[in-house]
């Protein structure tokens, strides 16, 4: 496989082969991120792509899952997206599963039936990262799409047979972090996923949010204010039934269980967290 720059993939596909189908990130304007920054998009030639796929084969045909890269893929068009599940259901036979990063817009950028199609061919699962359903956070951090079009594109997704995989940001909301964590909550009972995790802002040097954070304009929050912002997460949403994880080398406690089942359980843990009473991760063990 045929890489630029530095490749990024959900924890949950770590054992997935990853396809660079674009470069860099269609958006790239989110104050915390700075995955993408190196690199200017746009989409790699078919030819190449599909190439990488025939090559991998060669050396692997067992593969079971596809993670369709860079930072959101879906934007890629049809007469890309088409071929590439073509040749990868052609090429490994034992495929189950294709995902790829997604922002709201690249959902909605896709009418209904390119959707279907897309899912018939086997793209199954997209990762979105709303960070926070509260409106005045997500043009904070300049996330490009507000809640209404996160939910919008759940339920196209959702109706195209695509899961999704939602991912909240602890602490971008700072002096919001209550309507940023029940607006949160609010985002992921309206888009239902089918797993739901949560991360920690993390001040990255290079980024938006670093140069706010040494103007005195940014703060990750104490750790007892993300964890209050986590619980109410938790205790608020209402998925019809999701996996929920805070398993990120980010985050202070590192959580997992399925919502509604495990509510209780891991509300207990995180108050006993707050309260002491459960050890957190070692400073030196986080990062991104």
């Amino acid at each position: 496989m045929r890489y630029e720059g530095s490749i990024y993939r959900p924890p949950s596909e770590a054992d997935a082969l990853i396809l660079q189908a674009t470069i860099g990130c269609s958006w790239n304007h989110c104050t915390y991120c700075d995955m993408y920054r190196a690199k200017a998009f746009r989409v790699r030639a078919l030819d190449e792509v599909l190439a990488d796929l025939d090559d991998a084969a060669r050396r692997d045909d067992g593969v079971e899952k596809l993670f369709v890269a860079d930072g959101d893929a879906l934007v890629l068009p049809m007469d890309h997206w088409l071929p590439i599940l073509d040749r990868a259901a052609e090429r490994f036979p034992r495929l189950r599963r294709v995902s790829a990063y997604a922002m709201a817009r690249n959902v909605l950028g896709k009418t209904d039936a390119e959707l279907r199609a897309l899912r018939e061919r086997g793209l199954s699962l997209l990762y979105v990262g709303p960070e926070s359903g509260d409106d005045v956070t997500l043009k904070r951090i300049a996330k490009g799409d507000d809640a209404a079009a996160h939910v919008e594109a759940a339920h196209r997704a959702h109706a195209a047979g695509m899961a999704l995989s939602v991912i909240a940001l602890l602490g971008v909301g700072m002096e919001r972090s209550e309507a940023h964590a029940e607006g949160t909550a609010r985002l992921v009972t309206d888009m239902n996923p089918a797993y739901f995790s949560a991360l920690t802002v993390t001040i990255v040097p290079g980024t938006p949010l670093a140069t706010l954070a040494g103007r005195g304009r940014f703060a990750v929050p104490p750790t007892p204010d993300l964890l209050r912002e986590l619980r109410a997460m938790v205790d608020l949403a209402r998925p019809t039934d999701a996996v929920f994880r805070t398993n990120h080398a980010s985050n202070h406690l590192p959580l997992g269980g399925r919502l509604p089942r495990d509510r209780e359980r891991i509300v207990a843990l995180i108050d006993a967290a707050i309260d002491g009473r459960v050890p957190l991760r070692p400073e030196r063990s986080r990062g991104l």
